[in-house]
């Protein structure tokens, strides 16, 4: 997902700046190009919600860039111009993927291969968040807390300053932050990449191999493959927790939600962690909270597109649980994500916990372009149940909770043990109510 994510994000990222080079489109692949720019550009001005594109002169975008494009010297100059272009709207969702993105995954040799390390930006620092289990990073040593200094001799200090100061008072500041180093560490298959640390006052300098990404792959529509998993446990005092990295694999999602709703009369409460994920299927949030209301009638938000409506109705199931449930977010969760913690959070379903979510909450669809690559477009805006759009607001949690370097140096988790604690709570109270209630 690192890769789609990082370009659906483009749009919002700073204007590339092209540097002189050589001519390499023959005139098949420029013609490929610039009708790939011309259906990019019709794309916008009939499916995008907003017809009037909030008063910009379309017409006029299109034949300032034109000449752009027909000049282009490559296919990656020419995917950076229409990419420059569609940044004008100043949204996320909206960019071009390149067409070796729906091959990197096909090819082990390429793609989003990584030391296995999960990176958060706290303040100025670049932090170990997390570590997977059987990486080439785990099998290094390396461990949550842990400072990035450098990637490949590369400083990454000077990097957070740069997308910090440009993106202080944005919601897209962390997710853009945390992916930036990710994309350091990112690269092909087994090629080792060389990364300094600092771990207390020692300065660590490891050269760690590149594995496959963790879970399976799945695919959807014209979205690149994707790497997914699903996790679900239970806490020794019956708190059943599921924690999946993407939207994707509705059947897979809906099967470990199943398995966790067993005998759901003895759990005290339920967790969803949507910590890191970036969303997915829209579609998948209405099912997902089905399973926490018997309620008919309720709905997360709604999305307007330019010629409809469209309601996420939540569908409760046979099994559904009226148990506490907490929601686990923070600068990554993104999209689908939000809707589903918005939603259940205005509907006061939920409690949510954690950080300040990434504001990237505009419905999408995706095409193949001539030239081979990807479009993902916006469709519509969503509104929450609340009546607050998300874009560029994002979700606030109820309870703010923010691990610290030495929370993750202890092997704490601070926000899940606050969710933990609050379900724990409720299920005092709501016991303590019961027997007061059938008492003499």
């Amino acid at each position: 997902m690192q890769r789609l994510l990082r370009n659906a994000l483009a749009a919002v990222c700073a204007a590339a700046c092209f540097a002189s080079v050589p001519d390499d489109m023959g005139a098949e692949d420029r013609g490929r190009m610039v009708a790939s720019f011309e259906e990019v550009w019709a794309t916008v001005r009939d499916k995008h919600y907003d017809p009037t594109l909030g008063g910009m002169d379309w017409q006029g975008v299109h034949d300032s860039y034109r000449p752009r494009i027909e000049r282009a010297g490559s296919q990656e100059e020419g995917r950076n111009i229409i990419n420059e272009m569609l940044g004008l709207l100043g949204q996320t969702h909206i960019s071009v993927i390149p067409a070796s993105a729906y091959s990197d995954l096909e090819d082990r040799d390429k793609g989003d291969s990584s030391p296995g390390v999960d990176v958060r930006v706290l303040g100025t620092k670049a932090i170990v968040a997390a570590v997977e289990a059987g990486s080439p990073a785990e099998t290094a040593g390396i461990a949550s807390g842990w400072e990035i200094l450098c990637v490949d001799g590369k400083p990454v200090a000077p990097i957070i300053q740069r997308i910090g100061e440009s993106y202080s008072n944005s919601t897209l500041k962390h997710l853009l932050l945390a992916r930036a180093v990710a994309d350091l560490l990112t690269g092909p298959m087994d090629d080792p990449v060389e990364v300094g640390f600092l771990h207390g006052d020692e300065n660590i300098t490891a050269t760690l191999g590149r594995a496959e990404p963790r879970g399976e792959r799945v695919t959807f529509g014209n979205m690149p493959t994707q790497h997914f998993w699903v996790e679900t446990r239970t806490t020794e005092d019956d708190v059943r927790i599921i924690r999946f990295n993407i939207w994707l694999s509705p059947e897979s999602v809906a099967k470990a939600f199943a398995n966790l709703m067993a005998k759901a009369e003895s759990a005290k409460g339920y967790i969803v962690d949507l910590r890191g994920n970036p969303g997915g299927i829209g579609g998948m949030a209405m099912g997902a909270a089905g399973w926490f209301t018997s309620q008919k009638g309720l709905k997360l938000g709604t999305t307007y597109m330019r010629e409809a409506t469209l309601k996420f109705v939540v569908l409760p199931r046979p099994r559904a649980t009226n148990a506490p449930l907490a929601i686990l977010v923070d600068g990554l969760s993104g999209s689908t994500s939000e809707i589903f913690a918005g939603g259940m959070q205005d509907l006061g379903r939920a409690r949510v916990f954690g950080t300040h979510t990434a504001g990237a909450a505009l419905p999408s669809a995706f095409s193949r372009l001539p030239n081979g690559d990807g479009f993902q477009y916006i469709i519509a805006n969503y509104i929450s149940e609340g009546g607050k759009p998300l874009e560029g607001l994002g979700v606030v949690p109820d309870v703010m909770v923010e691990p610290t370097q030495e929370d993750l140096l202890a092997g704490k988790d601070p926000v899940l043990d606050s969710a933990v604690a609050w379900i724990m709570e409720q299920s005092t109270e709501h016991a303590e109510t019961v027997d007061g209630a059938e008492g003499p």
